[in-house]
């Protein structure tokens, strides 16, 4: 343990506190989800397109971010997706104002965009810092911070969108506050903006410290992403990312409407915020703390086995079952979350042989096609209801399993460095 400790590098700890920001800022769309489903009174498919928005932008901008990561190096690919998200929240001051949804989901697409980018080009940057040994551990550590970051942004946006005074009903029902709903995620997403500017500053301040302990990811020769496809495990890691991505989203989207239904637990919507903020997306926090403890004494793919099997079972009894054992066993899923995207992430990484910004430009790619997840879920709800709409992530989280019992049969190919 003492070993992998000493690991870590200092720019370990700025790369870090990006990825604490990311998850702050990632975490406002499902607050921000329910709000403006309320203002402007959207059925479950358009209330998604939310999400989808978000996951399309992946499948648009990870190929040219990873061959700018390939061409420019880290620090200057992480500003300029700062800059994107900057420039995101300027403009949804404006949408505001106009109170149009097509110019705010416009405005959440370019944010999504950077948000993206800095995916593309943080994760591969956390698996470089250190022995290739370790990256599964220094992944999930990461992330780990990520979660405080989601639990905290959550938070935030329930406090500040999802009050009683904002969303209460009169007597036919309607919104009586819903001119002021939009004026409270106008202040969100001021204080977002400001926590932009922020990172790019820290990110300035130690670009060239990040630069030198990254530099093998811009000696990689930027390729085209979609010749990696030769390699099986790059598309088998891809379904997977991709799936995990829309199932965890699609959950959290839905996750506070759900817990308000009567039969479930008949919440107010900032309680059922609260919920999923600590108890769902505290859950992921959780987990990542002990799977990074974990990963130091038990293989990864053997942990990943048991966090999708386990997945896919809380999500058929929410399927099964109404009251309290539905609303808890959809917040437990959280928990088997937490270790899934590290764990698939790296495991695809060392079972491929491709320059990793290219490997990363595919997996953020994928990202894009949990858009179809989130869609099938919002069609179910719309047909049906809530509860039948977990079919789709458990089926996500089933083949996840598959990809964990097969990966602990095959042995890394990228040499340890």
């Amino acid at each position: 343990m003492l070993k992998i400790i000493k690991d870590l590098s200092p720019a370990f700890g700025v790369v870090t506190a990006l990825i604490f920001g990311l998850g702050f800022i990632a975490a406002n769309n499902e607050p921000l989800l329910t709000a403006l489903k309320a203002h402007f009174s959207l059925n479950w498919t358009q209330a998604l397109l939310i999400q989808i928005i978000g996951l399309v932008a992946n499948g648009i901008v990870a190929i040219p971010a990873a061959i700018l990561l390939g061409r420019i190096g880290s620090s200057k690919t992480i500003i300029i997706a700062l800059c994107f998200m900057l420039i995101a929240c300027l403009s949804l001051q404006i949408s505001f104002v106009t109170h149009n949804y097509i110019f705010i989901l416009c405005a959440l697409f370019i944010m999504a965009s950077g948000l993206s980018t800095l995916q593309v080009a943080s994760n591969p940057l956390i698996a470089v810092l250190g022995h290739e040994d370790f990256s599964h551990f220094r992944l999930t550590l990461a992330q780990t911070f990520n979660s405080l970051g989601v639990v905290i942004g959550v938070h935030f946006g329930t406090k500040l969108l999802l009050s009683p005074e904002l969303l209460k009903p009169n007597i036919i029902g309607d919104i009586i506050q819903s001119d002021k709903i939009l004026n409270a995620v106008s202040k969100g997403y001021m204080v977002i903006g400001i926590l932009v500017a922020l990172l790019i500053i820290m990110i300035i301040c130690n670009a060239r410290q990040i630069d030198v302990a990254s530099k093998v990811l811009k000696q990689d020769n930027p390729q085209n992403i979609f010749s990696t496809l030769k390699e099986k495990w790059a598309v088998f890691g891809a379904i997977a990312i991709g799936l995990y991505v829309g199932a965890e989203v699609s959950i959290a989207s839905v996750m506070i409407n759900f817990l308000g239904q009567s039969e479930i637990l008949g919440l107010s919507t900032q309680s059922a915020g609260s919920m999923l903020a600590y108890i769902y997306w505290g859950g992921a926090l959780i987990g990542r703390f002990l799977g990074s403890a974990i990963l130091t004494r038990v293989r990864a793919p053997l942990l990943l086995i048991v966090c999708g099997i386990s997945a896919a079972i809380l999500c058929l009894i929410v399927i099964l079952k109404t009251g309290p054992l539905a609303g808890y066993a959809a917040l437990g899923v959280g928990l088997f979350n937490s270790i899934m995207f590290p764990i698939i992430f790296t495991m695809t990484l060392r079972r491929t042989n491709s320059p990793q910004p290219a490997i990363s430009g595919l997996l953020c790619l994928a990202i894009s096609g949990g858009a179809l997840l989130a869609l099938g879920v919002g069609r179910i709800a719309d047909i049906a209801n809530l509860n039948l709409a977990f079919i789709v992530p458990m089926i996500a989280y089933l083949f996840i399993f598959a990809f964990a019992m097969i990966g602990n049969k095959v042995k890394p190919t990228r040499l340890a460095k």
